[in-house]
């Protein structure tokens, strides 16, 4: 799933010297970045996007609808 959120395939150079935002002048990468390229969502961002997901999903549960016993474990994993 993390080649989904990629907008391009260049890489950093194997000798880039990116660091803390300072990019290499001589990579390919930071030489896109540094022309406005966004950044690659990585897998932080997927990771949010399924919390936000499972917390909608327990918010919209209606336990009478679903049939749950006296205790809801619908969202046991």
């Amino acid at each position: 799933m993390h080649n989904l959120y990629m907008t391009t395939t260049t890489k950093h150079a194997a000798a880039c010297r990116k660091a803390w935002n300072r990019l290499d002048a001589t990579c390919p990468r930071c030489q896109e970045l540094a022309a406005g390229a966004p950044a690659r969502k990585g897998w932080g961002a997927h990771t949010k996007a399924l919390d936000a997901q499972r917390a909608r999903d327990i918010r919209t549960h209606d336990c009478t609808r679903s049939g749950c016993g006296v205790v809801c474990t619908a969202f046991d994993w």
